[in-house]
C-alpha cells in the first residue's frame, strides 16, 4: 500500500498534543511496519525531529497558511503521490480530496455549544475554532473513515455530527518511552533551568477555558489558606499577564508569590518537572483524552483529574477524581494526597500499573489494521 500521513506541524520547534501524537505514531509506525510505503508530508520547520527510513518518505509540501496547505496543496502531493489512501492526523482534511482519507478527528468541543459560547481570547485559537467550524462538517462528507481517541469522544462525535458508530474507530493515545521516573541528577538539573522550587504541586495551563484555570487556582487558594507549611504552584504554558489577568479577575494577586511560571516547557524536560512534583493538577471541564495523566502516572507522581468527559476512561482507579467545578473537592483532593502517606503510595503505584495499558506500538498497530482496509 502507498499511505500518506498528513504531519503539517510536526517539525516545528515548540509542538503541542496534536503534533506529539501524529509524530510518536509515525515512529511506532515506522518500528512495525517495513512493508506498506509512507509518504509523510510536512511544512518546514527548525525541529527534523523525524527521520526517512527505506519505505518512510518525507515530503516537504509548501503553503503560506495552515488553510492552503491543507486544502490546496496537499490534494496535490496526495495525486502525485498516487496513495491508496491519505491519514489527516488533526481534526481537519482537505474538503476535495483525490483519494480514499481517513481523518482523525481529536474531538468536536469547537461544535458544542457551552464551549462555544467561552470567549477564546487568543487569535490564533479564535481563527482555528472558526477553520474548524466550517471545514470539519464539509471535509467529512467525503472522508471514508475516522479515528478518535477514546470511547467518550466517539459518543461525542456520533451524537454532534449524526454518524454511525460504525464509522468512528477508537485509537487511544500513550505517552512517551522517556516518560518514566528519572534519576535525581536528572531532576535537579531541570530544577535549575526552569528555576523550580525544591517540592510543589504541578498544573498545565492555558487560556482555553476547558483548562478551568480560574476553579484550580480557587483550590490552590483554599489550599493555601488552610496550611502551615503549603507547597508552591508550578504552572506550565502560561505566560505572566495571562497569570496576572487571571488573578486579579478572581482576585487572588495575594498568591503571585506562590507561584512559578515555567512558560514553554519542552517535551524532553517534562518528565523531570512531573517528578520533581509532589502532586499533578488535571481537574479540567472536558478533555478527549488526557495524555498528561498518563505521562505523570509513568513518572511516579500521583494526578488530581476530573470525573468528567473522557478522564475516568483513561485514569481508571489509578488518579483522585473530582468534580472539577467543586474548588473544595479539588482542595481536599490535594490535602489527602500531601498528608497521608497511605494514599499517596497506593495512587502512585496504580499510577504506575495503569500506564502498562497504553503505548504508542499498541495505538500504531491498530492505526495500521484501519489502513488495511483501504488495500486494494
Amino acid at each position: 500500500m502507498r499511505i500518506g500521513i498528513e504531519a503539517q506541524r510536526i517539525f516545528r520547534k515548540k509542538k503541542h498534543g496534536m503534533d506529539i501524537v501524529s509524530l510518536e505514531l509515525i515512529k511506532a509506525l515506522q518500528q512495525i511496519d517495513l512493508t506498506n510505503e509512507y509518504f509523510i508530508f510536512v511544512k518546514k520547520g527548525e525541529d527534523t525531529c523525524l527521520q526517512a527510513s527505506r519505505n518512510f518518505h518525507i515530503i516537504e509540501v509548501p503553503g503560506f497558511t495552515y488553510a492552503d496547505w491543507e486544502q490546496v496543496f496537499l490534494p496535490l502531493y496526495a495525486l502525485r503521490y498516487r496513495l491508496d489512501v491519505l491519514h489527516c492526523t488533526s481534526n481537519t482534511a482537505p474538503v476535495l480530496s483525490p483519494v480514499p482519507t481517513i481523518v482523525t478527528l481529536h474531538d468536536v468541543i469547537f461544535l458544542e455549544q457551552q464551549q462555544a459560547k467561552s470567549l477564546v481570547k487568543n487569535r490564533y485559537q479564535q481563527l482555528g475554532r472558526i477553520y474548524r467550524k466550517y471545514i470539519v462538517p464539509a471535509s467529512l462528507k467525503h472522508t471514508e473513515h475516522i479515528i478518535t481517541v477514546s470511547q467518550y469522544e466517539k459518543e461525542r462525535i456520533s451524537e454532534t455530527l449524526r454518524l454511525q458508530q460504525d464509522e468512528i474507530s477508537v485509537v487511544y493515545n500513550a505517552y512517551g518511552s522517556h516518560f518514566l521516573k528519572p534519576d535525581s541528577n536528572k531532576i535537579e538539573v531541570v530544577r535549575e533551568k526552569y528555576q523550580l522550587p525544591a517540592s510543589y504541586l504541578f498544573y498545565i495551563g492555558n487560556t482555553d477555558p476547558k483548562k478551568n484555570m480560574p476553579a484550580t487556582l480557587q483550590a490552590y487558594a483554599n489550599y493555601v489558606a488552610n496550611s502551615h507549611h503549603s507547597l508552591p504552584l508550578v504552572i506550565a504554558d502560561v505566560s505572566e499577564p495571562v497569570l496576572l489577568g487571571m488573578l486579579e479577575s478572581t482576585g487572588l494577586m495575594h498568591l503571585r508569590p506562590q507561584i512559578t511560571l515555567t512558560g514553554y516547557v519542552y517535551n524532553t524536560d517534562l518528565p523531570m518537572i512531573y517528578a520533581g512534583a509532589a502532586v499533578f493538577l488535571y481537574p479540567s471541564l472536558r478533555e478527549s483524552f488526557g495524555i498528561p495523566l498518563l505521562e505523570s502516572m509513568a513518572c511516579g507522581t500521583p494526578v488530581i483529574t476530573s470525573s468528567t468527559s473522557a478522564l475516568p476512561e483513561v485514569a481508571g482507579n489509578a488518579a483522585l477524581l473530582v468534580n472539577p467545578t467543586d474548588q473544595n473537592a479539588i482542595t481536599s483532593a490535594i490535602n489527602s494526597l500531601l498528608n497521608n502517606y497511605n494514599t499517596r503510595t497506593e495512587y502512585i503505584q496504580k499510577g504506575l500499573e495503569r500506564v502498562k495499558s497504553f503505548s504508542w506500538h499498541i495505538s500504531a498497530n491498530h492505526l495500521l489494521s484501519i489502513y488495511q482496509r483501504f488495500q486494494a
